[in-house]
């Protein structure tokens, strides 16, 4: 646990701290990463919600400050998911189909609000959630509720209900006459201006499309909006100020969404050297969303350490290798919700197993997820001014990732959360 002992404030004798000079803490580890690279003997002062200095410990100015001191940890800016569902569970909980058609939301928010305790526990301060899933608005009622400090839980950076074209997406299996609420909002054509517009009115912070789906008449992954639609959903995204996300994993689909102006590229399991170096160029950001796939595949049976790696799981090594090589940049986005809240590091331990180098990962899970969700004025790295989103580790996670699980502190805007 962390040692705390308070320091000496002169000021504090004379009769309370000066104007603007409020108590705060020292926070004191081995090392601090400040989301680029690493500092041996460094020291951070945060004072409100706010990072007020950070540097050699032995230069750091910290009156009316309370010591927080966390041998051999290392100090890091809170972790970013930028693809989670904090409205679903794991699906060998329950299936998909039946979290979307047979789950009230009632349920489901109170599940949510478990979920997002784990999350921020687990040292991730902010999440980009991307699709309720059939449960409407309540991510943003859930934002509103972290917010204002009601429940306990990360940041959130909402999508609302997501955009699908009709007739591709789910609840699937049911009769034909029958009208099924869908698990994300079907629009189609000029349609489709209405439905960003609205999103975007409710709440949503970001637009999600699903470029492509199991949608083919074999059940095959096809792109779902052609060209043009896909042009004018970014579009008019752009016009009101939201960027888009795009799920996509067909090389059709990922080129369309490129094109079209998407800031992220969600999945992109077939993704090719040639759509590679077109996010490139564009500075289109992938979200590869590793740790949803290997946990599916072992929901379906493949025992992890025992068999042989599966096709999927050797493709998506390589596409992985692909988008690094061609110099994509890499956010950290995990798909949690497939898989249990709260195990989010989990992506991060699979970007460097995949071939990534550790300080690389932590780099996407912090400062570029930051730039990619257009809050680096805010969060993301270990600086002044910024806001005082912090984690400490046990340990070096830069020299073993798995650091990443031994969280000995957790801050939200100056508050500790653990």
């Amino acid at each position: 646990m962390a040692a705390v002992s308070a320091a000496p404030s002169a000021q504090g004798r004379a009769g309370g701290p000066p104007a603007g000079q409020e108590p705060g803490f020292l926070l004191k580890p081995a090392r601090v990463f400040d989301g680029d690279v690493m500092h041996e003997g460094w020291a951070v002062v945060v004072r409100g919600p706010r990072i007020e200095s950070v540097g050699p410990a032995a230069n750091l100015a910290a009156p009316n400050t309370t010591t927080i001191d966390l041998p051999g940890a290392t100090l890091m800016p809170g972790l970013i998911d930028a693809h989670s569902h904090v409205l679903l569970h794991p699906y060998n909980e329950t299936s998909w189909n039946d979290q979307v058609s047979q789950e009230t939301l009632a349920l489901r928010v109170a599940r949510a609000t478990v979920a997002l305790k784990a999350t921020i526990e687990a040292g991730f301060t902010t999440i980009r959630d991307l699709g309720t899933e059939g449960a409407g608005y309540a991510d943003v009622g859930l934002r509103q509720a972290t917010q204002q400090g009601i429940i306990v839980g990360p940041r959130m950076v909402v999508a609302t209900r997501a955009i699908v074209a009709t007739g591709t997406y789910g609840p699937k299996g049911y009769p034909a006459e029958w009208v099924v609420p869908q698990g994300a909002e079907e629009a189609d054509g000029n349609d489709l201006i209405r439905v960003v517009r609205d999103q975007a009115g409710k709440g949503a912070d970001w637009i999600k499309v699903y470029g492509d789906y199991r949608a083919g008449p074999r059940g095959e992954t096809v792109p779902t909006f052609s060209q043009d639609e896909m042009n004018l959903i970014v579009s008019t995204a752009k016009s009101i100020g939201r960027p888009v996300a795009v799920h996509s994993s067909t090389p059709e689909g990922m080129r369309r969404a490129i094109l079209a102006g998407a800031e992220t590229i969600e999945h992109g399991d077939g993704g090719t050297p040639d759509v590679f170096k077109l996010m490139a160029e564009r500075n289109v950001a992938l979200c590869p969303t590793l740790a949803a796939g290997d946990a599916t595949t072992q929901y379906g049976g493949w025992k992890k350490g025992v068999d042989p790696e599966p096709a999927n799981i050797r493709r998506k090594r390589e596409t992985f290798k692909m988008a690094l090589d061609a110099g994509v940049i890499i956010a950290s986005g995990s798909d949690v919700g497939v898989f249990a809240h709260g195990d989010n590091a989990r992506e991060l331990e699979l970007m460097v197993a995949y071939g990534m180098k550790p300080i690389d990962a932590i780099r996407s899970a912090t400062s570029v997820d930051a730039k990619v969700l257009h809050l680096e004025t805010l969060l993301g790295r270990v600086s002044s001014n910024l806001l005082a989103n912090l984690i400490a580790v046990d340990g070096d996670p830069t020299a073993d990732i798995k650091a990443l699980r031994k969280i000995k502190l957790v801050m939200k805007a100056g508050q500790r959360v653990k």
